[in-house]
């Protein structure tokens, strides 16, 4: 029996009950980010993907500073919306942890895409 999808859904469901304890006590945000992590987590687990390993490359310098001016929009982005929209309530940590994960998410699939590829 394949680990990978069990260990995935037992990673997915400890961020999202954590989310539901700790930070937000709507069911429905809980199962939407233990539903993101454990998309990652599946992808993390069945492929060979470094999750601190850069997968992205350019040679290019003003490639380079692209990827670095979208990187650095992605990092801040999400505590900037939580903070604005997070003043209606307590909403700010489980919008980051969200969408953290959702970066993760399409991080790894493309990723193991990649890895895919190439083995046909």
């Amino acid at each position: 029996m394949d680990k990978n999808l069990p260990l995935a859904v037992l990673c997915g469901l400890l961020v999202g009950l954590g989310t539901y304890w700790f930070l937000s006590t709507n069911w429905f945000i809980g199962a939407g980010i233990a539903a993101v992590y454990a998309g990652a987590g599946y992808f993390y687990f069945a492929y060979d993907i470094s999750l601190l390993g850069s997968a992205t490359q350019f040679d290019n310098p003003i490639d380079k500073l692209g990827y670095a001016i979208g990187l650095f929009g992605l990092c801040v982005s999400p505590m900037a919306l939580a903070q604005y929209y997070g003043q209606q309530g307590d909403t700010t940590l489980p919008f980051v942890v969200l969408f953290m994960g959702t970066i993760a998410f399409l991080l790894f699939i493309s990723e193991a895409q990649r890895q895919n590829e190439h083995r046909h």
